[in-house]
């Protein structure tokens, strides 16, 4: 019984991250084009915030999923990142 709640928890964990790398992925794409068809920047690093967001989901499904390649590492460093570069951007205004 224990082993098939564990399968279950893993499974659903697994679903959640699906769910939530394409709800940032939409949100993502939306502010991006929405900043290349109005030419109004002003949400560019909540779209760089958001990119950072989902590059750390993917790296952690990987890492989750005992993937342990250098993709994974390198997409964690990468929305590290970007994380620091959207930090820097809102800062400066």
């Amino acid at each position: 019984m224990n082993k098939i709640t564990r399968n279950e928890d893993y499974w659903m964990k697994g679903r959640m991250l699906k769910i939530l790398r394409v709800i940032l992925a939409i949100v993502v794409i939306a502010l991006s084009a929405y900043g290349l068809i109005s030419q109004n920047f002003r949400f560019m690093p909540y779209s760089m915030f958001f990119l950072g967001a989902l590059m750390l989901l993917m790296g952690l499904s990987e890492l989750q999923e005992d993937r342990k390649r250098i993709m994974c590492y390198m997409l964690i460093i990468l929305s590290m990142f970007i994380f620091f570069v959207t930090v820097q951007d809102l800062l400066l205004y």
